[in-house]
C-alpha cells in the first residue's frame, strides 16, 4: 500500500517525509553509516553490516511489493536526513504485525522527524489492516522511549544484558508495541 508524501517546516526548515524509491539507495547507504557511527543507540557500529547501494536498491524493491512492509525516507531542505522501515511477517500467525525501526541523523534530531516518520507508519499499519508495530530500543534512550508512549507504545518487555556498548558494559533493550 503506498503512503501520500508528508511535508512540515520546524525551525526554518523544510521536511518531506516519504517512501524510498530505488534512486534513493546510494544516499541511504552512505546515510546509514554515518548514522552507525553517531550514535550507540542502533545496534551496529560503523562499516558493521555494511549495506551498499545495491544492497538498498534491492530492499527497496523488494519492501514496495510486500503489503507487509514500508520503507520511508525523510529529507531536510532537499538532503536525505533519516530512514526508517516497518517489516511485516509472512506466517500466518505474525501476519497481524510488522517491526518498526528508525535512524535520524543527529545534526537533525529535534526536528520531529521521528514523531513524523512514525505517526506515518502507524497511519499505513492502520490503513493495511495490521493490528500490532513493534520495536526495540536501547534503555538508555530515553527521549526515543519517551516518544514511543506517546503515540501509544508499551513496554512489553526487557532484554537484560543485550548490549555492550563502547564503555565496555552491558545495557538492556526494552521491547515496546501498539496494539489497535
Amino acid at each position: 500500500m503506498k503512503i501520500e508524501s508528508r511535508q512540515y517546516e520546524r525551525g526554518g526548515k523544510k521536511v518531506i517525509i516519504r517512501e524510498a524509491v530505488p534512486g534513493d539507495a546510494r544516499l541511504l547507504s552512505e546515510l546509514r553509516l554515518q548514522i552507525d557511527g553517531e550514535t550507540e543507540n542502533l545496534d551496529r557500529e560503523p562499516g558493521e553490516a555494511l549495506m551498499t547501494a545495491a544492497d538498498f536498491e534491492q530492499l527497496i524493491r523488494q519492501d514496495a511489493a510486500r503489503d507487509r512492509n514500508l520503507f520511508l525516507v525523510a529529507a531536510v531542505d532537499g538532503r536525505l536526513a533519516a530512514f526508517c522501515r516497518c517489516e511485516g511477517s509472512r506466517l500466518k500467525r505474525m501476519a497481524h504485525q510488522a517491526e518498526f525501526g528508525i535512524g535520524v541523523l543527529q545534526e537533525y534530531w529535534g526536528l520531529g522527524i521521528g514523531s513524523h516518520m512514525l505517526s506515518a507508519s502507524i497511519a499505513w499499519a492502520e490503513a493495511c489492516g495490521l493490528r500490532k508495530l513493534t520495536l526495540k530500543v536501547l534503555e538508555t534512550n530515553r527521549n526515543a522511549i519517551a516518544l514511543y508512549q506517546k503515540l501509544g507504545f508499551t513496554e512489553e518487555g526487557l532484554l537484560k544484558n543485550d548490549k555492550l556498548l563502547s564503555d565496555g558494559k552491558y545495557y538492556n533493550t526494552v521491547a515496546m508495541g501498539r496494539w489497535r
